[in-house]
C-alpha cells in the first residue's frame, strides 16, 4: 500500500502546490488500482470529502499513528517526524532558502522543514533541473537521489473574448515575482495598453503597490487580488501580452497556461524559467526594467510566431506524463 499527503490538495483556492497535490493524488488513483491511502493533517482531515473508492483516509500525525504503508510520499517537501518504510518527497522551490523572500520565522521554521524531508528520502522528486540543481547546492543531496518530474498543466476552457491591449501577470504579489520591476517598465508601453496584475498580496508586496501609486500609468493598472479559476480565464481569454519577470521559480506554471491560452509570453532569464519556456517566450534580464520593456515590445511584435510555438510547447507538459513518472519513482523504491 502506498500513502501519501493529501494536506495540500483540499480547499477551493489552491496554490500552485495545491494543483500538483490534486492532479498527482487523482490521477493516481484513477490510473492505479491501489488501495491508496490518502494522509491529511488535523487541520485538513475533516474537510477532505468524496474520495475515490480505491482511497482510504487517514490522518497524518507527527510522531504517532500507522506507519504500515510500504511507501510514503510527501507531496510539499515536508514529511513527519516519525519515518515510513520508504520515503519520498517533492521539492518544488528553495528560494526561502537562496534569496530574502520570506520573514526570518518562516525561513527558520521552511528550512528545518526541508532538511528534514531531504535527509529521509530515499528519492526526491525536483519539479525542475534547476530545483534538482538547488537540492545538490542548499541541502547537499546527491543527483543519484534526485528524480526530476516537471508539472503538467490544467487544460483550460476560455470564454469567448475579444482580445485587448492588456499586459496580464498572474501570481501573488511579491518581492520575488518582481512586479515592481514590470510596472515601472510598463510606463513604455503605449497609451492605449493597461496592466492587470492578478494576484493576492504576499511577502514584499508593499514595493509594487509603491510603485503602482507612484507610476505616471496608474490609472491604466489594476491590481486584481486573488481570482477563482473562471475569473482567471476571463483574463488569459482577453490579455493580448503575458509578462512573468520572476526573480526566483521553481517551475514556474502561470507560463505554460498563458502559452495554451495563445498569449505571446515574457518571462524572466532566471531560475527555472529558461527551461520550462524553451525558445517559445521572451526571455528578458528581470533586474532591467529596460530590458522588460524593450521585451514586452518585442513579444508584441512576434506575436505571430510566439502564439504557435508557446501552443506546440506547453502541449508537451501534461499531468498524466508527471503521474506515470511518479508512479515510476514509486516502483523504483519498491522493487
Amino acid at each position: 500500500m502506498i500513502a501519501l499527503d493529501a494536506t495540500y490538495s483540499t480547499g477551493r483556492n489552491l496554490s500552485g502546490v495545491g494543483v500538483y497535490s490534486r492532479e498527482i493524488l487523482q490521477g493516481l488513483a484513477a490510473s492505479q488500482p491501489g488501495p491508496w491511502q490518502w494522509f491529511y493533517r488535523s487541520n485538513k482531515y475533516f474537510k477532505a470529502n468524496d474520495l475515490p473508492g480505491n482511497v482510504r483516509r487517514k490522518l497524518l500525525l507527527e510522531s504517532f499513528g500507522s506507519r504500515s504503508a510500504a511507501l510514503f510520499h510527501g507531496l510539499n517537501q515536508r514529511l513527519p517526524v516519525r519515518k515510513f518504510k520508504r520515503q519520498v518527497a517533492t521539492f518544488h522551490d528553495l528560494f526561502v532558502l537562496s534569496g530574502e523572500y520570506s520573514t526570518a520565522e518562516f525561513r527558520t521554521r521552511f528550512a528545518a522543514q526541508a532538511r528534514h524531508a531531504a535527509e529521509t528520502s530515499d528519492l526526491l522528486i525536483a519539479v525542475s533541473a534547476f530545483t534538482a540543481r538547488q537540492l545538490e547546492e542548499y541541502l547537499k543531496v546527491p543527483a543519484s537521489r534526485i528524480r526530476v518530474i516537471h508539472h503538467g498543466i490544467v487544460p483550460r476552457v476560455l470564454p469567448v473574448r475579444q482580445r485587448e491591449k492588456v499586459v496580464l501577470c498572474v501570481g501573488a504579489v511579491q518581492k520575488r515575482k518582481n512586479q515592481a520591476a514590470l510596472v515601472r517598465a510598463f510606463r513604455a508601453m503605449p497609451q492605449d495598453w493597461q496592466l492587470v496584475l492578478a494576484g493576492s498580496a504576499g511577502f514584499g508586496a508593499e514595493e509594487t503597490l509603491a510603485a503602482v501609486a507612484e507610476s505616471p500609468a496608474k490609472d491604466r493598472i489594476l491590481i486584481t487580488g486573488y481570482l477563482a479559476d473562471e475569473e482567471l480565464a476571463g483574463w488569459y481569454a482577453r490579455a493580448s501580452l503575458f509578462a512573468f519577470p520572476s526573480f526566483d521559480e521553481g517551475f514556474g506554471m502561470p507560463v505554460l497556461e498563458a502559452m495554451a491560452a495563445g498569449i505571446p509570453v515574457l518571462a524572466g532569464n532566471r531560475a527555472a524559467l529558461p527551461e520550462v519556456c524553451g525558445d517559445a517566450a521572451v526571455l528578458v534580464d528581470p533586474t532591467s526594467e529596460e530590458a522588460i520593456s524593450a521585451g514586452l515590445l518585442e513579444a508584441d511584435g512576434r506575436r505571430e510566431v510566439l502564439i504557435p510555438a508557446g501552443k506546440a510547447h506547453s502541449a508537451r507538459f501534461t499531468w498524466a506524463k508527471a503521474v506515470q513518472q511518479t508512479a515510476g519513482v514509486y516502483s523504483e523504491l519498491l522493487s
